[in-house]
């Protein structure tokens, strides 16, 4: 499919009077491009920081590019052409509401960076997997050949990667449901939807809100786009239902077969195959893959779709699938001792992505490390996987104990073999997974819980016990 090239100039619509809500990277990135057009395109900016938002180098520094800064208020007052809302602030919190109140239109970043240059981009949203799908599409596009990056919710940002764009660049945006609430032009030529479970429901307020927000990432498609979704949910087959009612190409993701149709990613047994408007290409054996379990089986084939759709060989998309390596803190190994597996899948803040990253490993041979900040998630499924699966669980943290009883009550029920035990802290479980772990075992930390309990960020965690496990390699070589 051929593409229009991408201008790595800035469109020179009109902006006029600007709002930006949130001092975070996100508020500071889109102050400082609004910032730099001032008299041009953009008549004011005016940021606010929010209640606790206090004067430091970053405010001054907007300050001084003519950016006025408004801080410790949420009380949002003026009048504004356009408003550009941090992630963090959700659309039904006083703070939204107060900005919407009086501005034309408040959207996310995305939304404005892809205003700011429209073409080429390709999108992925879901509850889980998103970084490593992303991540995987730009390293596909790349060994095609082509110029690529990856923005969004992985880190770098859309808006200032615009700044810098090269002719005929892709932008790979990984997308929260945050950051998709308030799309309204975004239009990618192909999206992907990998899942849709329970999670942010604080920020969302409904389900039903939440699958909204992830919808939008298909709202502008048409019958010249690709819209990669999975059948494994409810949510996700009712919005590919209403997207092939409305004539816009699906291509539907499916790790137990072929689901039939003109477009479709599958696993054939083990081996991946996509098709695309009936022209099929098998791709690799799972096998040969070295990132591990079924959702990650799911997220290659939807970046292998993308991927194809953009333009990439069939040839280069098996290089690029054999030659991706795990990412850090998704089911990451980390070590060996004593035979014993040590796998660091600190990302999993939610039981879903729990329940998938057990699909890694042979039944029976897990010592999982659960616990962590209690989000209040209803526990039977998970319990389900773990006892169907695990051979150990050690339970720590504020969730620790919940947890625990979730999984002795279907331990019980199904006249399971797991043994649960509880810690403290991880640090307390990982030492006590350790002593009951044997050789040809995996201790997984794959925690199912936020951080906040303990740390400051699931990277902080898994850094953690990357240190714990590198500690005791390095006390045993010292023996």
């Amino acid at each position: 499919m051929e593409f229009q090239d991408s201008s790595a100039t800035s469109r020179v619509t009109a902006l006029g009077n600007t709002c930006v809500l949130g001092l975070g990277s996100t508020g500071q990135a889109v102050a400082r491009y609004l910032a730099k057009r001032l008299g041009t395109r953009v008549s004011s900016v005016t940021v606010f920081g929010g209640k606790t938002s206090q004067a430091n180098d970053e405010t001054r520094a907007l300050q001084e590019m003519g950016c006025t800064v408004v801080l410790g208020t949420e009380a949002v007052e003026g009048s504004y052409d356009l408003t550009v809302a941090s992630p963090g602030i959700s659309e039904f919190s006083p703070f939204f509401l107060a900005a919407k109140a009086c501005s034309k239109e408040v959207i996310s970043e995305p939304e404005f960076a892809w205003r700011e240059s429209p073409s080429r981009w390709l999108a992925i949203t879901g509850t889980n997997g998103k970084t490593t799908t992303t991540t995987l599409v730009r390293d596909l596009l790349r060994a095609g050949g082509f110029v690529a990056e990856a923005v969004g919710n992985i880190g770098k940002l859309a808006i200032t990667e615009v700044e810098e764009r090269q002719a005929g660049e892709w932008l790979v945006a990984e997308l929260s449901s945050y950051q998709l609430a308030t799309t309204q032009a975004f239009h990618p030529v192909a999206a992907c939807l990998l899942n849709i479970t329970p999670d942010h429901l604080a920020w969302h307020k409904t389900m039903d809100n939440y699958a909204a927000a992830k919808a939008r990432i298909f709202q502008n498609m048409n019958a010249g786009d690709l819209a990669v979704i999975s059948n494994s949910d409810e949510y996700c087959r009712s919005i590919a239902n209403s997207l092939n009612e409305r004539g816009v190409r699906v291509c539907t993701l499916d790790v137990t077969g072929d689901p039939g149709g003109s477009c479709a990613a599958y696993l054939d047994g083990e081996m991946l195959v996509v098709r695309l408007d009936g022209d099929t290409h098998k791709l690799v054996s799972a096998n040969q893959l070295a990132i591990a379990g079924v959702h990650n089986y799911q997220n290659a084939l939807a970046a292998a779709a993308l991927a194809l759709e953009a333009g990439v060989t069939p040839q280069d998309v098996r290089s690029g699938l054999c030659a991706f390596q795990p990412l850090e803190h998704r089911i990451e190994p980390c070590g060996e001792l004593d035979g014993v597996r040590y796998v660091n899948d600190s990302k999993a803040t939610n039981v879903d992505a729990t329940s998938k990253a057990l699909t890694a490993f042979a039944p029976g041979t897990i010592v999982l490390l659960a616990g962590g900040h209690d989000k209040g998630t209803e526990l039977a499924s998970l319990a389900r996987d773990v006892v169907a699966t695990c051979r150990v669980a050690v339970c720590y943290g504020e969730a620790g104990s919940r947890i625990a009883q979730a999984f002795r009550e279907e331990n019980a029920c199904e006249h399971g073999n797991l043994e649960v035990y509880e810690a403290a802290h991880m640090q307390d479980a990982y030492e006590l997974a350790r002593s009951l772990a044997n050789a040809g075992e995996t201790v997984l930390l794959s925690p199912a819980c936020s951080s906040f309990d303990e740390f400051s960020c699931f990277e902080e965690r898994g850094e953690r016990f990357k240190a714990l496990v590198a500690q005791d390699l390095a006390d045993k070589e010292s023996k």
